[in-house]
């Protein structure tokens, strides 16, 4: 049942309190502000009752936390992240990103949903769990690092050497979101990444338009006819192999999606597009969700400030992500998109390629073993409602590391909305979600024990 959070609620007040770390993991000035946030943690679950300690990275430190285990009980890590996104453009914020604002039982805040709100309230599930009980129904592992904004980069190494530690049954995260307001939600599914960026160079130097425009070529022209040339009229990726190895949609997928509260209408509004664009044949969720995309992300180059000034760009820039699907692999892709901007870029400009981070797609079946235990869980919380079961567009590199490093499979049960704006400006997340996920927590901890 959710309850009315008031604002003596000292709960709110933690939450309030996580909120204003701006933990920006890209910016190096705020690494210090990354580590208190961490140091926060550590005493929030310290004093609830668990062994806690901050664990030093090349990079930002990871909080790791477990309770008494046992021997007989599943073993259940829940993971997390406590940095969060860049706010720019700041401008556009309605209230400032790191004083949470609460408007109609909505707090506006940077990390609100992603992923402070919804970690924090599994950590609020735990502790009330605690409370009551005195225990957990099982053995818990607690991982919330502050590197996955940035491509989770020391993770994998931690996972590696901490690997016996580590070991468990299954992993939840809640990372994701509902496809509606009150709808359950299982996503099953998530696409893989790989990031790319392109510089072209051609002159050594900027140079005057009229005088070497017509005989030295522009980069950024080069640049510009890449980008276009990277898909058809239709919006099909036009590099050579780039479908190859695409895994189909299963029909029961199809059929399923039909049926979702949460349609091309809906992307409309939440998006503010003026109208819908994607691959021939397939609706638009089956594009975000099981078909692979390449998307530029910037592109830029020569002068950029008020009014004219005639120069030809010394240099020019593109950076591209493609989000990806079973079961694509995430550095062929890139080799393939490689390969093709060195073929189709004209021979009088240098081109250097810089691959950036990557992730591999992940799925689990939905019907099968923990998958059972997560709808259950659902189900209690939303007694009446079947689940939606779902893949999401986006990426969460680690969760095919947890695989491949632990043998583990990944619940991921979120509880976000559609509107959350998350990686956005005015970031949101509903109060009740707390109370929501907390109890989220504590059925899924019980479903796990009990299977």
């Amino acid at each position: 049942m959710l309850v009315c959070w008031r604002m003596s609620d000292p709960r709110l007040a933690e939450y309030l309190e996580f909120l204003r770390f701006p933990s920006i993991s890209t910016d190096p000035e705020r690494a210090g502000d990354v580590a208190a946030c961490a140091g926060w943690l550590e005493r929030k679950l310290t004093g609830m009752g668990l062994e806690t300690r901050v664990v030093p990275t090349a990079g930002h430190p990871i909080v790791l936390a477990k309770n008494a285990h046992r021997a007989g009980r599943r073993t259940v890590m829940i993971y997390g992240h406590y940095d969060v996104q860049p706010v720019d453009p700041v401008e556009l914020w309605t209230s400032p990103p790191f004083e949470p604002r609460i408007e109609d039982g909505i707090v506006y805040a940077r990390g609100s949903a992603d992923n402070k709100g919804q970690h924090f309230a599994h950590i609020l599930g735990i502790e009330e769990t605690l409370r009551e009980k005195g225990d957990l129904p099982v053995n818990l592992i607690l991982l919330i690092e502050g590197e996955e904004e940035i491509g989770s980069a020391h993770l994998e190494e931690f996972l590696e050497a901490h690997r016996e530690e580590l070991r468990c049954d299954v992993i939840a995260i809640s990372d994701t979101g509902m496809i509606a307001l009150g709808k359950p939600t299982f996503t099953y599914g998530l696409r893989g990444i790989g990031a790319l960026e392109l510089k072209v160079t051609g002159p050594k130097g900027d140079l005057h338009s009229g005088i070497y425009g017509g005989a030295v070529a522009n980069p950024a022209t080069a640049v510009a006819r890449l980008v276009a040339s990277l898909h058809d009229a239709q919006g099909r990726v036009a590099v050579p192999g780039f479908y190859d190895d695409v895994a189909p949609l299963a029909d029961w997928e199809r059929a399923a999606w039909a049926k979702l509260p949460f349609g091309d209408a809906d992307i409309l509004k939440v998006t503010g597009a003026p109208a819908l664009f994607g691959e021939a044949g397939y609706s638009s969720l089956e594009r975000t969700w099981v078909r692979p995309t390449a998307e530029v992300n910037g592109i830029g180059g020569g002068y950029q400030g008020q009014g004219t000034k005639t120069v030809l760009p010394s240099k020019a820039m593109a950076k591209f992500t493609f989000r990806l699907v079973p079961d694509q692999e995430p550095r062929k892709i890139l080799q393939l998109v490689e390969a093709y901007f060195h073929e189709n870029a004209p021979p009088s400009v240098k081109l250097d390629l810089v691959p950036g981070h990557s992730g591999e797609p992940y799925l689990v079946d939905p019907h099968a073993g923990f998958g059972m235990a997560a709808q259950k869980a659902l189900a209690r919380l939303f007694p009446g409602k079947k689940p939606a079961l779902i893949r999401e567009g986006g990426t969460i590199p680690i969760v095919a590391d947890f695989k491949r490093i632990l043998g583990a499979d990944t619940l991921l049960l979120g509880f976000c909305l559609p509107d959350c704006n998350a990686h956005s400006p005015n970031e949101t997340f509903p109060l009740a979600h707390l109370d929501l996920g907390a109890n989220l927590n504590r059925y899924l901890l019980e479903e796990i024990a009990g299977s």
